[in-house]
């Protein structure tokens, strides 16, 4: 069974920067297809980015622009770079594997991301 740990959150203000980091156990890592997805307190898990094992992206339109996910097999290592962070971005942010509308590995404890001046 695949581990996964994010890491990489902290308090930022409006307009500034994170990278989220998802380190993966597990050969099949580089198999899968990887997502981002976020969760505010009292409100469902979002899907929030996608990246495919060749690499493809896609993304939800309110972080288009602004997010880029990316991967390196060799380290079994998933990333998001986060840039002109809002307000409405804080959440505890998760990896998994899997897509917009579905996940097929277990959720890590994710990474709090706050976004306040």
């Amino acid at each position: 069974q695949v581990q996964l740990v994010e890491s990489g959150g902290g308090l930022v203000q409006p307009g500034g920067s994170l990278k989220l980091s998802c380190a993966a156990s597990g050969s099949i890592f580089s198999a899968h297809a990887m997502g981002w997805y976020r969760q505010v307190t009292g409100k469902e898990r979002e899907w929030v980015a996608g990246i495919s094992g060749d690499g493809s992206t896609v993304y939800q339109d309110s972080v288009k622009g602004r997010f880029t996910i990316s991967r390196d097999n060799a380290k079994n290592t998933l990333y998001l770079q986060m840039n002109s962070l809002k307000p409405e971005d804080t959440a505890v942010y998760y990896c998994n594997i899997g897509t917009q509308s579905r996940v097929f590995g277990s959720w890590g404890q994710g990474t709090q991301v706050t976004v306040s001046s």
